[in-house]
């Protein structure tokens, strides 16, 4: 069995205290200056590999609280090594590429990808709270395809002359950076197309940003006849501080489906202890694991892929560890399938 070296959290699920923090406000205090984030890290640009070049690609962008479950002086922390900008994303590999699950030729309208049946993404906010070093979208042209009010008529349009689409997925950049009133208006103008039956969210705010995860929030996503799921993006159990769990946990109770996806990740998360305290540790909060994804490969992204044969071993670990309803399922995109395809090595 595969070993962790890095240690996880163990902390139980109680409120946090203190007074609440406006998201916009805590969202305006992210680092995003790299002197200033090694200063509180306790670390050199040294220690890291650290590459200007690389920050200048793609900015960073570290909200406080997810700063703080970083280990401090510790160069090979799992949560820092999502973040940091490092000189091996400046290395070409072959098959990695800028669109690597061809989004590009899933565009029916700037800002709507139709790419499985069923299901449509518009991608609503072209910004993020955090920058995933690993992000599939690191070079789309969020600029060429923002959803002005005319282009996210047509793409309602379009949703509404197709019977066969019963899901809307939001997605971007992340989508609750919306406001609440510009989420609300959205969910009704998707609720009065009635062949609809779910709005699907896709973000890593609940984790990184957990002072956007409002009672507000919860109640807008609740106020419509649509079903409501919310898929959260964590890789590592260390992501999920006691405030996490607490305001994940208010939203369970909302009834919202509360949902995980995570990417395997060198460095990151690929010992199956890790993989296993993280399923048990979403539980806790009911959010069950869903999908446990292959690296897609971007340019920029080489430093995280693993070799096939050890993601097996990992998987074959984990499978013996967990129960099976905790159990994420292994999957890998390729461009031009109906779906995800199940990792068969």
């Amino acid at each position: 069995m595969l070993s962790s070296a890095h240690s996880v959290d163990q902390s139980p699920i109680i409120p946090r205290t203190g007074p609440q923090v406006n998201w916009k406000q805590a969202l305006a205090a992210a680092f995003r200056d790299w002197p200033e984030f090694l200063d509180y890290l306790q670390l050199s640009p040294q220690q890291l590999n650290f590459s200007l070049a690389a920050q200048q690609q793609f900015k960073l962008i570290v909200p406080r609280h997810y700063a703080e479950q970083i280990r401090k002086g510790d160069p090979q922390d799992s949560l820092l090594r999502q973040v940091a900008p490092l000189s091996d994303e400046l290395q070409q590999h072959a098959g990695f590429s800028h669109n690597p699950v061809a989004d590009l030729e899933s565009i029916e309208h700037p800002g709507l990808l139709h790419k499985y049946h069923g299901r449509v993404l518009l991608m609503v906010s072209g910004g993020c709270a955090i920058h995933c070093r690993y992000c599939f979208r690191r070079h789309f042209p969020y600029q060429e395809h923002q959803l002005d009010d005319d282009r996210m008529q047509q793409g309602l349009n379009y949703i509404a002359a197709d019977p066969s689409i019963t899901e809307v997925i939001l997605s971007g950049g992340d989508p609750l950076l919306l406001s609440d009133k510009a989420l609300q208006q959205l969910l009704e103008k998707l609720a009065s197309i009635h062949h609809l039956k779910r709005i699907r969210i896709h973000s890593r705010i609940p984790l990184v940003l957990p002072e956007r995860m409002t009672n507000k929030l919860a109640d807008v996503l609740c106020s419509t006849r649509l079903r409501s799921v919310l898929v959260i993006h964590a890789n590592h159990p260390n992501e999920l501080s006691v405030f996490n769990q607490q305001r994940l946990l208010s939203f369970h109770q909302k009834d919202i489906v509360l949902l995980n996806q995570s990417v395997l990740l060198k460095g990151v998360n690929n010992k199956t202890r890790i993989l296993a305290h993280l399923s048990e540790k979403l539980f806790d909060c009911h959010v069950m694991p869903y999908y446990l994804h292959t690296l897609d490969k971007v340019n920029g992204a080489a430093h995280f892929d693993l070799p096939s044969s050890t993601i097996a071993e990992l998987y074959n670990d984990l499978r013996a560890q967990l129960p099976g309803y905790l159990l994420p399922k292994l999957v890998r995109e390729v461009s031009g399938m109906p779906g995800k395809l199940p990792f068969t090595g």
